[in-house]
């Protein structure tokens, strides 16, 4: 894991703000997430999850507020912090007229890795798609998509893994592998997953963050979370309906 993951602090965020004309899709958020933590964000739809995270992987630009990963700005240091973190969305970001083994290569090439067929062998064993290597990834089901987009993100070895509800449209069979797979390197990354399964989010995380209308509702370490208390809280704040 490098140096900077390890740090105090992963993921810095303050004030942050992200409008939509009017609408404050964030407003001023504000975080401080410790390097080998694993933070899962909740609430309703439209309270600004996905563009938080989104803001955090250099993909959005604030409107106000500052965030930082890893140390790097992610307005002014995008590029360099691109090749520090992981991104696992909706979108498996893959080529579907290309292999599960090209798409992965072809990344690699992207981040420069040194040996990147091994790499890649390793990761595809990992999320047990080994056998479908040489299979264009358009005949592939939307969990073995997810697998191989979580193998994709894997590549480099990023220091922080964003994970936007990597879980949704899996089998069982595949969150299985993805739980083993986040147990396997959990020691190596920081996580930020999006989740709408409170007890899959309360299970994983360090850290648990409550978002609605674009404000924190609560950020709390797991250990100081009471959990009748937070389902509470939550319930209450998915009444709230989308920002």
């Amino acid at each position: 894991m490098a140096e900077s993951a390890q740090a105090n602090t992963a993921v810095q965020v303050r004030d942050l703000t992200r409008a939509f004309g009017v609408r404050k899709a964030l407003d001023r958020v504000s975080f401080d997430l410790p390097g080998g933590a694993f933070l899962s964000i909740f609430g309703p739809n439209g309270a600004g999850k996905t563009t938080l995270v989104r803001v955090l992987t250099t993909l959005l630009n604030p409107s106000s507020g500052t965030a930082s990963v890893c140390g790097s700005d992610v307005v002014t240091e995008a590029v360099q912090l691109r090749h520090r973190i992981g991104l696992i969305s909706h979108n498996p970001l893959l080529y579907p007229d290309l292999t599960a083994e090209e798409n992965l290569l072809f990344f690699s090439e992207m981040y420069g890795l040194d040996d990147p067929k091994t790499r890649v062998r390793e990761l595809l064993e990992s999320v047990e798609l080994d056998h479908r290597r040489l299979d264009v990834v358009s005949t592939f089901s939307r969990g073995m998509l997810q697998r191989l987009s979580i193998a994709r993100a894997l590549l480099h070895r990023p220091d922080v893994l964003f994970l936007d509800e990597p879980y949704s449209g899996l089998d069982p069979h595949a969150m299985d592998i993805l739980d083993g797979l986040i147990a396997q390197i959990r020691g190596d990354h920081t996580f930020v997953m999006i989740s709408h399964d409170l007890d899959k989010g309360l299970e994983l995380c360090s850290h648990a963050l409550i978002l609605a209308r674009g404000k924190v509702v609560l950020f709390e370490k797991r250990e100081e979370i009471d959990v009748p208390e937070f389902r509470a809280t939550y319930r209450a704040t998915v009444g709230t309906g989308v920002a």
